[in-house]
């Protein structure tokens, strides 16, 4: 919640480092599985509005946030390859069976793309998205393209919206509420898929 007095500080800190440091926390988010709890979409927002005030250069924030979340994915991904059937590959064991691994192939062969794209949108999600992908063995073709995509929509939504709106008076004396409502706005698109999936499955139930 104190994101944006944090970040205010290590501007005025780190005013050259603050690209190195802003840079290694999207990717760590993205990028390391056992830390999904770091901020994301509340950073770039900050980071935009910290932006629209000169500090910082919002052009090179671009690309360097959205290189940072590629990686992210990247790395992410190679690791739920590499260690995804080493995983699983006890018959018996009821989080890791075989089996398991299977349905997450199934699923990712049928909404992978998609699931890529959203999942950017949701904390948490994001940082297991591209892990669940490569232990299910997602092509890595596919993969990439809507990795790219879904991280050019994410930085280019969250920093532009603290740059125009970040500074406004009603949003710096309620930023927690705008984190929210970020947060809640972010996880929408999973909320409408599950939705019409539901839907549709009660649909083919009916006419089965």
């Amino acid at each position: 919640m104190n994101i944006a007095v944090k970040l205010t500080e290590w501007v005025a800190l780190y005013p050259t480092w603050i690209y190195a440091i802003l840079f290694a926390i999207i990717f760590a988010e993205t990028g390391l599985v056992v830390i999904p709890f770091l901020p994301g979409d509340s950073l770039l927002f900050a980071t935009g509005a910290i932006a629209a005030q000169g500090k910082i250069n919002p052009a090179l924030l671009f690309f360097l946030l959205t290189a940072a979340a590629l990686c992210g994915d990247n790395v992410n991904y190679a690791i739920g390859h590499f260690l995804g059937a080493r995983l699983f590959n006890r018959e018996n064991s009821r989080l890791l069976n075989p089996k398991h691994l299977e349905r997450t192939r199934e699923f990712y062969a049928k909404h992978g793309g998609k699931t890529v794209i959203m999942a950017r949108f949701v904390p948490v999600v994001r940082t297991f998205a591209p892990f669940v992908a490569g232990i299910g063995s997602m092509r890595y073709s596919q993969f990439i393209g809507n990795s790219v995509i879904g991280a050019v929509l994410w930085v280019g939504i969250c920093l532009p919206a603290g740059y125009f709106f970040g500074n406004m008076e009603f949003v710096k004396k309620h930023f927690e509420l705008v984190v929210v409502g970020i947060v809640l706005i972010s996880a929408l698109p999973v909320l409408i898929e599950m939705i019409q999936h539901k839907r549709k499955s009660s649909t083919q139930e009916e006419k089965e």
